[in-house]
Formats: C-alpha cells, sequence, structure tokens
C-alpha cells in the first residue's frame, strides 16, 4: 500500500498536495508538453531535437521545458554548449503512457 495512505485514505489532503497535483495535471493538460513528454519517455534530446521532432520553433520548446522542469517533470544535463533534457518523475510518465494506451483503447 502507498505510504501516503497507510494512516487514513480519507484524510483530507494539504494545500502544497493540492497545488502540486493540480499543476501536474495543469502540464499534462497541455498538448504541447505532452509531445514533449512522449519524446522524452525513452532519450533525452537537445532543445533543438526536441523542436525537430514537434516542428516547434525552439523559443516555444525553451518555454515549456522551463514550466516542465519548474515542476520536476523534465531534468537536464549540459554537454558543452548543449542542454540535454529527459523526464524526472517516473510515476507522471507512467500516467502518461496509461492515459495514452487509455486513448488507443478506447
Amino acid at each position: 500500500m502507498d505510504e501516503h495512505y497507510e494512516n487514513d485514505p480519507y484524510e483530507d489532503l494539504d494545500e502544497e498536495t493540492l497545488f502540486v497535483v493540480s499543476q501536474t495535471f495543469k502540464a499534462l493538460g497541455d498538448p504541447t508538453r505532452i509531445r514533449i513528454l512522449h519524446l522524452l519517455f525513452h532519450h533525452e534530446h537537445s532543445v533543438n531535437q526536441i523542436a525537430e521532432n514537434i516542428h516547434l520553433r525552439q523559443s516555444t520548446v525553451s518555454h515549456q521545458l522551463r514550466f516542465l522542469k519548474n515542476l520536476r517533470l523534465v531534468k537536464n544535463r549540459r554537454e558543452g554548449t548543449t542542454l540535454y533534457y529527459s523526464h524526472d518523475d517516473e510515476h507522471v510518465m507512467n500516467l502518461l503512457k496509461q492515459t495514452i494506451d487509455h486513448a488507443y483503447h478506447s
């Protein structure tokens, strides 16, 4: 059983938890962010690679990556002058995968 539900599964959620959950769903509620996360599911990519793959401007991709990074859904590493992004939360990636699977089976 999940450690957060061991005491009382009906306990009210605190404000911080509510905020994080709502921001996570907000992140997943945007088609561009879904496309970025889906692309990062298995492999890391640079901003340029992401922009090329999903046919968006680099500035648009950078803006979305900042949003996702602030929520700790993606992380980056620097190699020279290039930043490479990868997903940073297996829970959210599993939620995204399950939702995509659900859409295919609807």
